[in-house]
């Protein structure tokens, strides 16, 4: 945290500046007009503060992880902040971002993020099949997430999820191409038993990672 701009007339400004100071960042006051100039939202909330990017490479994945999440050419903000948000929740390792994607530092991706962006480590800008490969190299079996894949629930209940597991999800509009199925180890579907034609990409996600976890813990 590089500084923090603050509206004394926000009603969390006494807390955020206590904390920005904790931490040694400087705080500016300012006015909620010029905060309104600063900000890309309709109704600021009173506090900017300017953070340095928190990338990390693959070698930084910690040793003993079990899930992570691969995001392929993902571009839609509100699903990748969802899907880092889907994350976090189930337990995930890190989430890595392939090259292609969208940018983790739009304001929409943040905000869909609701903060867990800043709770585990984002791996940015990777190769597909160099990730993958790693990934499999660390132990890993990495699936890819299709609709024409085997039933997750089957991976569920023989126990195939406890191992660690590599989730890899494909663009919103065309999913997964061959060439990237191919270097996955397995397809995995979400069965859908409705009149639906698709899940969402988070959705999907959410689904995918509860049940690798709840086979993990």
């Amino acid at each position: 945290m590089h500084a923090v701009f603050v509206d004394p007339e926000s009603p969390e400004a006494f807390d955020i500046i206590d904390m920005a100071q904790r931490r040694g960042a400087p705080v500016q006051a300012t006015t909620g007009r010029a905060l309104a100039e600063m900000c890309d939202t309709v109704t600021p909330q009173g506090v900017l503060a300017v953070c340095g990017h928190l990338d990390v490479e693959p070698d930084d994945i910690p040793a003993d992880a079990k899930l992570i999440l691969v995001c392929a050419r993902v571009r839609d903000p509100g699903n990748a902040g969802a899907i880092i948000r889907c994350a976090d929740a189930f337990g995930a390792d890190a989430v890595v971002i392939s090259a292609d994607s969208v940018d983790v530092y739009n304001p929409k991706v943040v905000r869909a993020s609701v903060g867990s962006m800043f709770h585990l480590p984002l791996v940015l800008g990777v190769q597909l099949d160099m990730i993958i490969g790693d990934l499999q190299d660390r132990g890993f079996q990495v699936f890819a997430a299709e609709g024409s894949g085997e039933p997750v629930s089957q991976l569920a209940s023989d126990g195939t999820l406890a191992r660690p597991t590599a989730w890899v999800m494909g663009n919103e509009a065309w999913g997964l191409t061959p060439e990237d199925s191919v270097l996955c180890d397995r397809s995995v579907a979400v069965p859908i038993h409705g009149r639906a034609e698709s899940l969402n990409l988070a959705t999907a996600a959410a689904v995918l990672m509860y049940a690798t976890a709840t086979a993990q813990y």
